[in-house]
């Protein structure tokens, strides 16, 4: 026998629905229009690039390209937000590591945080390894643990998130050696949306723990985080491939790893909800084409580009070995390319795995 459905239930999803309908109809109306003009425009800018750009320039050996002046500039690493298909990083990071590549400082935003953090505190082939091994270990049920009423009503409940984030917590804390940003070996900074005024967030001290939990909270699948009285959720809202915060800070090369391909080009929507999730994608998108089109001159970008996603379920965790090698691929054609790094350096002691100084870039 089927249950009666409450009238009252019916009256509020409909409005719901009716909501999002509208929400979705006026954001897509808004980022398909921005960001056509701005892919077209990073298109054009990347094909010039590669017919006109001489990608030498490195004539001392160091993985740094020099300048007219003399000044060989600092290397910023860069990683994206991506979910699951974070793993792609990880490859990515494997091949970099094998080659001596060490950057002067790291920016992340959600799993990039997570991944950059984590590279940050040991940036070395033995410590990617370890890295390696934990993502090959994630399933769902550890980064997102489910109660025993879970289901598909609680994304309408009057709740802050799906999920706990008790999960992940546990990931980090067993992952990361150190307590504190400011501990890890090379600088790292990492982004996070703040709820107070919608702007982003960059931490450069602070609880490393905390801080990269704000900048993975997936708005609605986990709560905000309070870091010292304020509430934030991803990073990857307002910034999910933070270039602009690199070059801002004088850096001269920027290496980006990116989760998937830098173009995005959304499925058709079959549910509101995908719908939705089109319409961040694209915005996000849209923010990274308008800053690859405004890079300086004198700055160079390479992207390390993931390829296109199997699946879009931000709990599979099933592909991670086949991501880890396509970020290898990827980094090897990359490494080859632009001589990042040292071939021949493969130590594993963090002191001696790349430049002896550090800049100290404006935070």
């Amino acid at each position: 026998m089927t249950p009666a459905v409450s009238p009252v239930f019916v009256v509020g999803f409909s409005t719901f629905v009716v909501a999002t309908l509208v929400l979705v109809f006026l954001t897509l109306r808004f980022t398909f229009r921005r960001a056509a003009a701005d892919r077209a425009t990073w298109l054009a800018r990347q094909a010039g690039e590669r017919d006109g750009k001489d990608t030498g320039g490195d004539d001392d050996g160091d993985g740094e390209e020099d300048d007219e002046d003399g000044d060989p500039g600092w290397t910023a690493l860069v990683l994206a937000g991506g979910g699951t298909r974070g793993a792609v990083q990880i490859g990515m990071l494997q091949v970099l590591s094998e080659h001596g590549f060490r950057p002067d400082r790291i920016y992340g935003t959600s799993v990039g945080a997570i991944n950059g953090v984590g590279f940050a505190g040991n940036p070395t082939p033995s410590g990617v390894t370890q890295m390696g091994d934990i993502w090959r270990e994630l399933t769902a049920d550890t980064v997102y643990p489910q109660g025993r009423l879970h289901g598909p009503w609680m994304y309408i409940q009057q709740r802050d998130a799906v999920y706990a984030n008790s999960g992940l917590r546990g990931v980090l804390e067993a992952s990361f050696p150190f307590e504190r940003l400011e501990e890890t070996v090379i600088p790292v900074e990492v982004v996070a949306t703040s709820l107070a005024d919608g702007r982003e967030h960059w931490f450069t001290a602070g609880p490393a723990v905390p801080i990269v939990l704000a900048s993975t909270a997936i708005p609605a699948i986990y709560p905000p985080v309070e870091i010292d009285g304020g509430l934030f959720i991803d990073g990857g809202v307002v910034d999910n491939v933070p270039i602009r915060r690199a070059i801002d800070a004088g850096a001269t090369r920027v290496v980006v790893l990116l989760c998937s391909p830098p173009t995005f080009a959304p499925p058709v929507a079959r549910r509101p909800a995908e719908a939705m999730v089109n319409a961040l994608f694209i915005s996000i998108h849209s923010r990274f084409a308008r800053d690859m089109a405004d890079v300086p001159d004198h700055v160079e970008v390479i992207l390390c580009i993931g390829g296109e996603s199997s699946s879009r379920n931000f709990d599979d965790f099933d592909n991670t070995e086949a991501l880890i090698e396509e970020g290898r691929r990827e980094a090897e054609d990359v490494v080859r390319r632009y001589r990042l790094g040292f071939p021949s350096m493969s130590s594993d002691d963090p002191a001696t795995a790349g430049p002896d100084t550090q800049p100290s870039p404006s935070t």
